[in-house]
């Protein structure tokens, strides 16, 4: 899934208007300075720059999925596929409360205890570590994020905690992740106690960590998290 989805990419830049732009939209939203890319792919600084400012000529098949590669050898496949989605500009969207990627990654149980998060499935992924969480309305989010809008929940990385609320039995925000080609490492549902049992399955299935977090105010939710982040800066 995700060779296609690199695939995909791939094929957008080369039948865009200005290849160049995408790709350096790219490159800054990753991070990655030229002289960091250039040494990876094998040629000098001005080249990248040229590319991307079209001085050079539009820029082929051949050269762009070695830009690409090289990104992702610098920074992962999931973190390319999720760069084309991000404005820093306006980063959320229609249904996004909170999002934000940590400077140091924390483990999936210390943001459990910080929620007081009860844990349905996954015990045996509570050591592994998140990059980020995204905090959505679920009603808002599952209708207003359609398609490639709905990569912008993952941010830079999609081993993050994304924090469901106004949830009724667990159900949609299941479905939602169960049919996107990244999933989340960790699923938490805000405003119920009572998770149907078919979103637990689902959970299972995907191998994602999958909590409940009791019924507090949205704003103690992402002070409670926030602390924990500032702590581990």
């Amino acid at each position: 899934m995700e060779t296609d989805e690199i695939y995909k990419l791939i094929g957008r830049i080369v039948l865009s208007e200005n290849p160049g732009l995408i790709m350096k939209k790219i490159r800054e939203n990753l991070d990655v300075k030229q002289k960091e890319l250039a040494e990876v792919i094998g040629v000098s600084p001005p080249v990248i720059s040229d590319y991307e400012k079209g001085v050079r000529r539009k820029a082929g098949v051949r050269f762009i999925k070695k830009y690409i590669d090289g990104l992702i050898k610098l920074k992962g496949t999931d973190s390319v596929i999720l760069s084309i989605y991000q404005d820093k500009q306006n980063i959320t969207n229609s249904g996004i409360i909170d999002i934000k990627d940590y400077k140091k990654p924390i483990r999936v149980a210390d943001l459990i205890n910080a929620v007081e998060g009860k844990v349905l499935t996954g015990n045996e992924m509570l050591d592994h570590y998140l990059f980020g969480h995204t905090i959505l309305d679920s009603i808002r989010a599952i209708i207003a994020l359609k398609g490639e809008q709905f990569y912008k929940i993952f941010g830079k990385s999609s081993e993050r905690a994304l924090i469901f609320t106004k949830v009724g039995l667990g159900r949609s925000p299941m479905v939602a992740v169960r049919i996107s080609p990244l999933k989340p490492r960790l699923v938490a549902i805000h405003g119920t106690q009572d998770v149907e049992k078919l979103a637990i399955e689902m959970a299972n299935v995907e191998k994602i960590v999958l909590i409940v977090i009791p019924p507090i105010e949205i704003s103690m939710l992402i002070n409670k998290i926030n602390k924990l982040v500032e702590s581990n800066d």
